[in-house]
C-alpha cells in the first residue's frame, strides 16, 4: 500500500475513534446513531451544491449503499437493546472486514496473496477479541449473532461503496447522495423501531454529536471511499477498523477505562496485522 494512503487512513481512524468516543460516552445510543446519520446531511449538502455530481452509472451503488446502511443500522440499534457497547461495537467492526474480504476473494475475483490475507485476519480477530471475550452481558450468544450481523452489513456496504465510488469519478459527491438518502431512510427504521421523536431528542441531547460526531462521521469516510479507489478494498477496510486501538487509548486518558490483558492481547494483534499490511 502507498505510504501517503497507509498514513491518511491512519489519520482517520484517530478521528473515528473521536466520534466513537463520543458515541460510547453518550447515555442514549439510537440519539448518538441518529445524531450520526443525520449529522451527515450539512457537509453532504455543501460538497453537492460545490463539487462536480458523479457520473449517472453510480447511481445503482448510491440506492444500495443507502438501504445495506439500513439493514447496518438496524442490527446495530437491535444489539445495543440487548447487549453493552463494549461488546457490540468489537464484535461488528472487526467482522466487517473479514466479509468484505471473503467476497472480494471467493465472488469478485480479488487476488490477495497469503501474507496480506494473514494481515487482515490479525487485525480481524485482534479487534473481535474485544467482545468476544467481555463478560459484561450473560446473553452472550445472541449478541454475538445480533454483532456479526451488524458486521455483515458493514462489509457489504464497503464493497459497494468502494466499487461505487471507483466508477462515480467523484467519490465525495458519490458518498454525500448516499448520506442523504440514507438519512432519508433512516427515520423508517427508527419508527418500526418504535423510536419516537427522534429529532425533539436530539435537538435536547444530540445537538453536540449531530454537529461535531456528524462532521467528523463525514470526513472520515470520505477519506475511506476514497481510499477504496486508491488501493485494495480488503486492505483499507481492515485497516481503517485499526480505530479501536485509538478507541482503547483514548478510553483510557479520557473516560477513566483501564486498560486489560484482554486489550493488551487486542492491541498486539492489531499491531501486528497492521504492521503486514504496510510491510506488503
Amino acid at each position: 500500500m502507498d505510504t501517503n494512503v497507509f498514513l491518511i487512513i491512519l489519520l482517520a481512524t484517530i478521528m473515528h475513534a473521536i466520534w466513537n468516543g463520543m458515541v460510547k460516552k453518550h447515555p442514549d445510543k439510537v440519539i448518538a446513531m441518529s445524531g450520526i446519520v443525520f449529522g451527515h446531511v450539512p457537509l453532504a449538502i455543501t460538497a453537492i451544491i460545490l463539487l462536480p455530481a458523479p457520473s449517472l452509472n453510480c447511481i445503482p451503488y448510491i440506492i444500495a449503499s443507502a438501504f445495506i446502511h439500513q439493514g447496518y443500522q438496524w442490527y446495530l440499534l437491535s444489539s445495543y437493546q440487548i447487549g453493552d457497547l463494549t461488546k457490540v461495537y468489537p464484535i461488528a467492526r472487526g467482522f466487517g472486514p473479514f466479509v468484505t474480504t471473503v467476497i472480494s476473494i471467493f465472488f469478485l475475483g480479488v487476488i490477495i496473496n497469503s501474507f496480506i490475507f494473514f494481515s487482515i485476519c490479525l487485525i480481524c480477530f485482534g479487534i473481535m477479541f474485544l467482545g468476544i471475550f467481555d463478560d459484561h452481558d450473560s446473553n452472550n450468544i445472541k449478541i454475538i449473532q445480533y454483532s456479526l450481523f451488524t458486521g455483515f452489513f458493514i462489509g457489504l456496504y464497503s464493497i459497494v461503496d468502494g466499487y461505487g465510488a471507483r466508477i462515480s469519478l467523484s467519490a465525495i459527491t458519490y458518498m454525500s447522495w448516499s448520506f442523504i438518502l440514507n438519512a432519508l431512510l433512516f427515520p423508517v427504521v427508527l419508527r418500526v423501531k418504535n423510536q419516537k421523536n427522534i429529532f425533539k431528542k436530539l435537538i435536547k441531547k444530540g445537538k453536540k454529536i449531530f454537529w461535531i460526531g456528524g462532521s467528523l462521521s463525514y470526513i472520515i469516510y470520505i477519506i475511506v471511499v476514497w481510499a477504496f479507489t486508491k488501493a485494495p478494498i480488503p486492505m483499507v477496510s481492515a485497516l481503517r477498523e485499526t480505530s479501536i486501538f485509538f478507541s482503547i487509548i483514548i478510553g483510557f486518558f479520557f473516560l477513566e477505562e483501564k486498560i486489560t490483558f484482554i486489550k493488551i492481547i487486542s492491541i498486539i494483534l492489531i499491531i501486528l496485522g497492521t504492521v503486514g499490511l504496510k510491510l506488503v
